[in-house]
């Protein structure tokens, strides 16, 4: 599987909402930076997360690869996302950032190791 691949693998585990999916994509070591600045720090953090955000039927996202560079076993690809949630009130929102994923390549496999979400 070559990085683009891996890239959309991921990307369609989150609009899935498959936990199970998602989590075959995840470096056990991985980190995510929410755009509110929380951290989340390794696979259990990150999978709880996603588990509650997940079951959250309202949301979704569009991406746009804004670049994608390889050097070695480390790939990193940048996207330009719209999301679309309501709020506790069922008010509509959207909100644009760039999420920046980086990947290392382990056995054989990319597997996310950093995830960076960044308000435009």
């Amino acid at each position: 599987m070559d990085l683009d691949d891996a890239t959309t693998a991921h990307l369609a585990a989150v609009r899935g909402r498959d936990l199970a999916a998602y989590l075959d994509t995840v470096h056990d070591d991985v980190t995510v930076v929410l755009p509110n600045g929380r951290l989340l720090r390794g696979r259990e953090d990150v999978a709880a997360f996603h588990r509650d955000w997940f079951a959250d039927p309202d949301w979704r996202m569009e991406t746009e690869v804004v670049s994608t560079a390889e050097a070695g076993d480390t790939g990193a690809v940048v996207l330009r996302v719209g999301y679309h949630d309501v709020d506790a009130a069922g008010v509509p929102y959207e909100k644009a950032y760039l999420l920046s994923l980086v990947f290392a390549r382990t056995g054989g496999r990319w597997r996310l190791l950093h995830d960076q979400n960044t308000f435009c």
